[in-house]
């Protein structure tokens, strides 16, 4: 990597963590209160972070109402069961289904039920590592069949659950910080989707790799070298620039 382009890199990343592009997911953490509802809120906002940002964020807007702005109580007390039925032939969001929305759901209450919180289950189950707390999510759900929701295995990028990561362990004002005490920021994996990999080959730090955690981690370890310590500062540099249409060889 030239030096020209880590001081792109890092003028990227100052200016989108201090004013990321939006609409983004991230804003519904702002307005949740009380660190059990910032978490339950962050962890459904990712886990239907996908498609068109123009037709997902509604879809998480549409829950958030339903669970009267309290997700956190609204999963572990059941109340959800009043508005989503297991209902196959329902779509809520694209492929997912009302009966898939409903097992994911009746997983997460489940997990709150036996743990207190995801966060106490990720304190138990992983290893302090951004990897570590992937696998333990991904194990959490993968007898709930609701792939579409949360990966059944962290072969895949899964790129959703890394973004709740950087929400859980980076600190404020940007991230909520509230894992940061026993999962490792410097471990953290890169979420990586069609978008960040389009910006990351203009850059020349990858060729022709795959959405893969395979490619997530090799990534990761380049923004390291850029940003020590927290390389997921490279997730603002590179979905960044890239949501505002900036050419990779502009400086900002």
């Amino acid at each position: 990597m030239t030096k020209r382009t880590k001081e792109l890199l890092r003028q990227y990343a100052e200016k989108y963590e201090r004013a990321f592009p939006s609409p983004d997911p991230s804003e519904f953490l702002k307005t949740a209160e009380g660190a059990n509802n910032q978490e339950a809120t962050a962890f459904v906002a990712a886990c239907l972070s996908f498609g068109s940002i123009e037709q997902f964020m509604p879809k998480i807007q549409q829950l958030i109402e339903w669970a009267k702005g309290d997700m956190d109580s609204w999963i572990r007390r059941g109340t959800f069961k009043r508005k989503v039925r297991p209902d196959a032939c329902r779509c809520f969001y694209r492929f997912v289904t009302h009966a898939h929305l409903y097992a994911f759901l009746c997983t997460y209450q489940l997990v709150m039920r036996e743990h207190g919180t995801l966060g106490e289950y990720v304190r138990g189950n992983g290893d302090g590592t951004g990897l570590g707390a992937v696998k333990a999510i991904c194990a959490a759900f993968a007898d709930s069949g609701v792939g579409y929701l949360v990966p059944v295995s962290a072969s895949s990028a899964c790129k959703r659950i890394c973004l709740f990561l950087r929400w859980m362990v980076r600190e404020p004002p940007v991230d909520l910080g509230l894992w940061k005490g026993f999962v490792d920021r410097g471990s953290l994996i890169m979420p990586l989707d069609a978008h960040v990999l389009k910006q990351a080959r203009k850059f020349k730090l990858l060729a022709k790799e795959s959405a893969t955690m395979a490619t997530a981690r090799k990534l990761t370890a380049i923004m390291a070298e850029v940003f020590p310590g927290d390389p997921l500062r490279g997730d603002f540099a590179l979905f960044g620039h890239g949501r505002v249409g900036e050419d990779a060889t502009e400086r900002p």
